[in-house]
Protein backbone atom coordinates (compact mmCIF):
# COMPACT_ATOMS: atom_id res chain seq x y z
CA UNK A 1 0.00 0.00 0.00
CA UNK A 2 1.69 3.77 -0.43
CA UNK A 3 1.77 6.19 2.10
CA UNK A 4 -1.44 8.39 1.29
CA UNK A 5 -3.96 4.83 1.61
CA UNK A 6 -1.68 4.47 4.84
CA UNK A 7 -2.02 7.64 6.54
CA UNK A 8 -5.81 7.96 5.20
CA UNK A 9 -6.37 4.75 6.58
CA UNK A 10 -4.74 5.65 9.89
CA UNK A 11 -6.86 9.26 9.79
CA UNK A 12 -9.76 7.52 9.58
CA UNK A 13 -9.45 4.83 12.19
CA UNK A 14 -8.12 7.55 14.77
CA UNK A 15 -11.33 9.46 15.46
CA UNK A 16 -14.93 9.30 15.42
CA UNK A 17 -15.31 12.98 14.35
CA UNK A 18 -17.47 13.04 11.08
CA UNK A 19 -15.55 15.61 9.66
CA UNK A 20 -12.28 14.09 10.12
CA UNK A 21 -13.24 10.67 8.43
CA UNK A 22 -14.41 12.99 5.59
CA UNK A 23 -11.10 14.38 5.25
CA UNK A 24 -10.21 11.03 5.16
CA UNK A 25 -12.43 9.93 2.47
CA UNK A 26 -11.00 13.05 0.70
CA UNK A 27 -7.51 12.10 0.91
CA UNK A 28 -8.04 8.49 -0.16
CA UNK A 29 -9.50 10.18 -2.91
CA UNK A 30 -7.22 12.39 -3.96
CA UNK A 31 -9.90 15.50 -3.51
CA UNK A 32 -7.52 17.15 -1.44
CA UNK A 33 -3.64 16.58 -0.06
CA UNK A 34 -1.73 16.15 3.11
CA UNK A 35 -0.34 19.41 3.12
CA UNK A 36 -4.12 21.02 2.42
CA UNK A 37 -5.27 18.88 5.79
CA UNK A 38 -2.39 20.35 7.86
CA UNK A 39 -3.12 23.52 7.30
CA UNK A 40 -6.73 22.77 8.90
CA UNK A 41 -6.05 23.57 12.46
CA UNK A 42 -8.93 20.69 13.44
CA UNK A 43 -7.67 18.02 12.00
CA UNK A 44 -3.64 18.67 12.20
CA UNK A 45 -2.98 17.09 15.29
CA UNK A 46 -4.56 13.80 13.62
CA UNK A 47 -2.54 13.83 10.75
CA UNK A 48 0.45 14.49 12.44
CA UNK A 49 -0.43 11.71 14.69
CA UNK A 50 -1.44 9.19 11.69
CA UNK A 51 1.85 10.02 10.47
CA UNK A 52 3.68 9.03 13.54
CA UNK A 53 1.91 6.14 13.89
CA UNK A 54 2.51 5.05 10.42
CA UNK A 55 6.42 5.37 10.86
CA UNK A 56 6.45 3.59 13.98
CA UNK A 57 4.65 0.63 13.30
CA UNK A 58 3.23 -1.69 10.92
CA UNK A 59 -0.73 -1.70 10.19
CA UNK A 60 -2.42 -4.90 8.95
CA UNK A 61 -2.24 -4.64 4.60
CA UNK A 62 -5.71 -6.09 4.43
CA UNK A 63 -7.42 -3.75 6.94
CA UNK A 64 -6.27 -0.97 4.72
CA UNK A 65 -7.12 -3.05 1.62
CA UNK A 66 -10.62 -3.07 2.93
CA UNK A 67 -10.68 0.40 3.95
CA UNK A 68 -9.76 1.03 0.18
CA UNK A 69 -11.75 -0.62 -1.57
CA UNK A 70 -15.02 0.79 0.41
CA UNK A 71 -14.00 4.20 -0.01
CA UNK A 72 -11.91 4.66 -3.29
CA UNK A 73 -14.40 6.01 -5.84
CA UNK A 74 -13.46 4.93 -9.54
CA UNK A 75 -14.17 6.34 -11.78
CA UNK A 76 -14.45 5.22 -15.82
Amino acid sequence: MDKITCIAFLLYQSSKNQDIRESAIQLLNGDVTIRDLKRNAAIHAHLVLAESTLRKKTIDKNQVQQFAEEFLLLEV
